[in-house]
C-alpha cells in the first residue's frame, strides 16, 4: 500500500490484544524505547538515495549526537534509579532495569548501523573527490605540509599527559576524546604509559593540499600520533587505542537557592564532573591500556563499547562542506511575507491589518527579529515583555531588547536559566540584558518557562494598543532556518492581555484569571486539552463528525493518550503527525482502531505543535476549532512548565493551520513513516515513483495564506480532501 493509498483508504483493520493487555500498561509504547526508535529513523535519512550525499552526512551525524545526549540526560537517569534500587515501573510496565538492558541492545545495534552506514557513505564520497585519510596514506608532500600545520595550529594546544604516581590520571570532561598510550624509551627500554586528550578547540579533520574538485582530510588523532615524537622525544609507541567518554549532564539545583544564577554556575561546574556513563574505546585495545582507562574512569564492562572505526561520528558533520553545493539541497531563501513588503517592512502596520501567521523557516524567522528591533527605536512603544529559552550565542533579539532598555523602555525579559545545555549562554544574555537596564526576571524554581511569547506596547492615538507575538519555537535565528514553527502576530486586545497576566504570573507568581483566548500548563492547558477531546467524543456518539488532528515532537502523557484511547472508541478519527516520541499504540480493535500515527523526517525539523477539533463538523471545515500550542503532549510539559495553548479565530489563519499546513502533512509522503501496532515504523516507498508528494517541497513553493491572503487556496482544498 502506498502512503496516498493510506491516506485515502478507510483506517485499517485493526489488531487484537488481549482484554487484559488493553487495559493494562501494555497499551502505552515505551518512552525510551520510541526514542530510539525515532534516532533509527534519523540514520535511515543517512541511507536514502533520494537525499544529496552530504545531507545524507549530516543526518549520519545528528543521529550521533541524539544518541550521546540522550545516553547523558535519559539513560544517566534510568541507570541512577536503577542503582538506588528504584523498581518504580514505567507506563509501560518496566522497571528501570528492565529498560536499561533494552535499550543497551538496541543501541548497540544503533552503534554498528551507525558504523555501517559511515562506511558507505566514505565509498560514496571518495567517489565524488571527498577523502578522509589515514598516516600510512599520506605523501611526502602531504607530511610536509602537515609538519608545519602541526607545530603553528596544534602542538600549542596540546597537554602530552604521563601517568604514574607523579601524574595521576586527569580529569577528561563530557565527550572528551583522548588517546591512550604504551611508549617505550629507544635509550633504555623505559616503558611509560600516557594521555594524549585531543583537543575539542580546533577542528577534528585537517584539510590537506588538494587538486581542484577534491578534498582530502585526516583526522587529528591521525596527525597526532604522526607526531608523537615531538609530543614524547625519545620515546616509540608499543600500543595505543582512542576512547570517549559520556558523563552524567542531568542538571541539580538546590529548591531554596537563594542566588538562582550563582547556584546555576555551580550546578553547571557539577555537570561537567558527572559520573561516566559510558565510554567508546577502540576496538583491539591494548589490554593493559583499556583496563587503566577503565579502572581511572570507573566503568564496567556493560559500560564500555568497543568501535571497529570511527570515534565520534557526531564530528563527521565538520565534513559537509558549503563549498560542494552539488551534494547538498538546492539552496532555499526564506520569504519575506507579501503583507510585510506591501507595508515597507513595518510590522505594525502589517499586523495591524489584520491577524498574521508566519510558517518558519518557509517564511523568514527575520520578521520577529524585525518585530523587536522595531519596536526598540520606535519612540511610541512604551514596553517590551520577552520569554527567552533558547537563543542564539549573538542574539538579535537580545541585542534589540537592550537597544530598547537603554533608549529607556521598559523592558521585562523572562530568562529560563532550566533550558538544557543552553544554561551558560542564558546565564551571559541574562548578564548582559541587566547591564543595559532591562528586568531581568527568572520564573519559577520548580517550572522550566517553555512558552514562547513576546509582547510591545504603542502609543498610537491617544491608547495604548499591545502586540503580541505568539510562538511554537525558540527565539533562536538560527535553528529557526531548519526547524518548523508557526509565529502568530496579533493586536488582538483580548490576546494582549492575556500575554500580560502570563508575564505578570512568570514575575509575580500571581495565578492568572480570567484568561479568555489562552490556557497555560502548569494550571489549565491539560484539562482543557482532556475537555477538548472529550466534546469531541460526545459529537461521536451524537452522531456528528468527529475528528482530531495535531501535530507535535512527543507525546506521552498517559491521561491524554487515554482520553484519545476513549475518543477512538467513542468513533472519533484521529490523524497524529508525530516526530519523535509516541506512547500511543495505533489501531488496536477495541482501543485505538481510529487512530493513526505518522512521523515525518527529511530536510527541515518538524517542531510546530498544532492540534485541529472538527467541532461537529469534520475536518477540514472553516468551524473547526484550531489551536497552535509551545507544548508537546509530555508529563513534563503539562505538569512541570509553563507552556501556551493559543486557539486562532481569524478565518485565514485557521484555513493556513487546517487546509495548509496540516493537510499538506497528512498527504505527505516522501517523508513520512507510518507507525504499526507493533511498533514497527514503515516507510512506503513505491519504486519507480519520482512524484512522491513532500510537505517540504510544497511549503517551499507556496506562500502562506495569511502573508497573502488568498495565496496558494487553489492547492489547500486538493490537500485537505485527500486526507478525508
Amino acid at each position: 500500500m502506498t502512503q496516498a493509498d493510506f491516506l485515502n483508504s478507510p483506517f485499517p483493520r485493526p489488531v487484537r490484544m488481549a482484554a487484559d493487555e488493553i487495559a493494562g500498561p501494555k497499551r502505552f509504547f515505551n518512552r525510551e524505547l520510541s526514542w530510539l526508535a525515532f534516532n533509527w529513523r534519523v540514520l535511515e535519512e543517512a541511507g536514502n538515495p533520494r537525499v544529496p550525499l552530504l545531507e545524507r552526512l549530516r543526518f549520519l551525524s545528528i543521529s550521533a549526537t541524539n544518541l550521546d545526549e540522550f545516553y547523558t540526560v535519559r539513560v544517566a537517569g534510568l541507570r541512577e534509579l536503577a542503582r538506588e534500587g528504584n523498581a518504580r515501573l514505567s507506563d509501560d510496565g518496566l522497571s528501570p532495569a528492565e529498560q536499561l538492558v533494552l535499550i543497551n541492545e538496541d543501541a548497540r545495534r544503533l552503534l554498528n548501523t551507525q558504523q555501517q552506514t559511515w562506511n558507505r557513505l566514505k565509498r560514496e564520497m571518495e567517489g565524488q573527490g571527498i577523502t578522509l585519510l589515514t598516516r600510512g596514506k599520506l605523501t611526502k608532500r602531504d607530511q610536509g605540509f602537515l609538519e608545519g600545520h602541526f607545530l603553528s595550529k596544534v602542538f600549542p594546544v596540546l597537554s602530552p599527559l604521563a601517568i604514574d604516581p607523579a601524574h595521576p590520571f586527569p580529569f577528561i570532561p563530557n565527550t572528551g576524546f583522548c588517546l591512550a598510550l604504551q611508549l617505550e624509551r629507544a635509550t633504555d627500554g623505559r616503558r611509560m604509559k600516557a594521555l594524549l586528550p585531543i583537543p575539542q578547540q580546533i577542528d577534528r579533520f585537517v584539510p590537506l593540499p588538494s587538486q581542484p574538485g577534491e578534498a582530502r582530510f585526516l583526522p587529528l588523532e591521525e596527525l597526532l600520533l604522526l607526531h608523537l615524537g615531538s609530543l614524547f622525544p625519545g620515546y616509540r609507541d608499543t600500543g595505543h587505542c582512542a576512547f570517549r567518554v559520556l558523563r552524567d549532564s542531568d542538571l541539580e539545583v538546590e529548591d531554596e537557592a537563594e542566588d538562582l544564577v550563582r547556584e546555576f554556575e555551580t550546578a553547571l561546574k557539577r555537570r561537567r564532573r558527572g559520573q561516566v556513563i559510558r565510554m567508546k574505546i577502540t576496538a583491539g585495545a591494548p589490554p593493559e591500556l583499556k583496563a587503566l582507562v577503565m579502572d581511572e574512569l570507573d566503568v564496567t564492562a556493560d559500560e564500555v563499547v568497543e568501535v571497529r572505526g570511527l570515534l565520534g561520528i557526531a564530528d563527521l558533520k565538520e565534513l559537509v562542506l558549503p563549498s560542494r553545493p552539488d551534494l547538498l539541497w538546492p539552496s532555499f531563501t526564506p520569504r519575506v511575507p507579501e503583507r510585510v513588503q506591501d507595508h515597507d517592512g513595518d510590522m505594525f502596520a502589517a499586523i495591524r491589518q489584520k491577524d498574521m501567521l508566519l510558517h518558519h523557516p518557509y517564511e523568514t524567522f527575520d520578521m520577529v527579529v524585525r518585530f523587536l528591533q522595531q519596536a526598540a527605536v520606535d519612540p511610541n512603544v512604551l514596553a517590551i515583555k520577552q520569554t527567552l529559552y533558547r537563543t542564539s550565542t549573538d542574539s538579535p533579539i537580545v541585542a534589540a531588547l537592550c537597544e530598547a532598555a537603554e533608549a529607556g523602555k521598559s523592558v521585562t525579559a523572562l530568562v529560563e536559566l532550566k533550558a538544557r545545555f543552553d544554561e551558560a549562554a542564558n546565564i551571559r544574555q541574562s548578564r548582559r540584558l541587566e547591564r543595559a537596564g532591562a528586568q531581568v526576571v527568572y520564573g519559577f524554581i520548580n517550572y522550566k518557562t517553555h512558552a514562547k511569547i513576546s509582547t510591545v506596547v504603542r502609543r498610537e492615538g491617544g491608547e495604548l494598543v499591545t502586540y503580541t507575538h505568539y510562538g511554537t519555537g525558540n527565539y533562536h535565528p538560527i535553528t529557526a532556518r531548519i526547524y518548523t514553527d508557526l509565529s502568530f502576530f496579533t493586536c488582538d486586545p483580548a490576546l494582549g492581555r492575556d500575554a500580560t497576566k502570563v508575564f505578570n504570573y512568570l514575575s509575580g507568581y500571581v495565578q492568572p484569571e480570567g484568561l479568555e483566548n489562552l490556557a497555560i500548563s502548569p494550571i489549565s492547558l491539560k484539562p482543557r486539552l482532556l475537555d477538548l477531546i472529550a466534546r469531541e467524543a460526545d459529537l461521536a456518539r451524537a452522531g456528528r463528525p468527529a475528528h482530531i488532528w495535531a501535530k507535535m515532537n512527543s507525546l506521552i502523557e498517559p491521561e491524554v493518550i487515554d482520553a484519545l484511547y476513549a475518543a477512538s472508541q467513542a468513533g472519533v478519527k484521529i490523524n497524529l503527525v508525530l516526530r519523535g516520541i509516541c506512547g500511543v499504540r495505533p489501531g488496536i480493535e477495541g482501543l485505538s482502531e481510529n487512530i493513526r500515527v505518522k512521523s515525518i523526517v527529511g530536510r527541515f525539523l518538524e517542531h510546530s505543535r498544532i492540534v485541529c477539533f472538527g467541532n461537529g463538523h469534520g475536518l477540514p471545515s472553516k468551524k473547526a476549532r484550531v489551536f497552535m500550542s509551545s507544548a508537546d503532549w509530555m508529563g513534563r510539559n503539562l505538569n512541570r512548565r509553563v507552556e501556551t495553548l493559543v486557539e486562532t479565530h481569524n478565518e485565514t489563519v485557521k484555513a493556513q493551520i487546517v487546509s495548509q499546513i496540516m493537510a499538506a502533512n497528512l498527504a505527505d509522503e516522501a517523508q513520512s513513516w507510518i507507525l504499526q501496532p507493533d511498533g514497527r515504523y514503515l516507510r512506503p516507498l513505491p519504486e519507480g515513483r519520482d512524484d512522491l508528494f513532500s510537505c517540504h517541497r510544497f511549503f517551499m513553493e507556496n506562500p502562506s495564506l495569511s502573508g497573502r491572503g488568498t495565496a496558494g487556496a487553489e492547492d489547500a482544498p486538493k490537500l485537505a480532501h485527500s486526507t478525508d
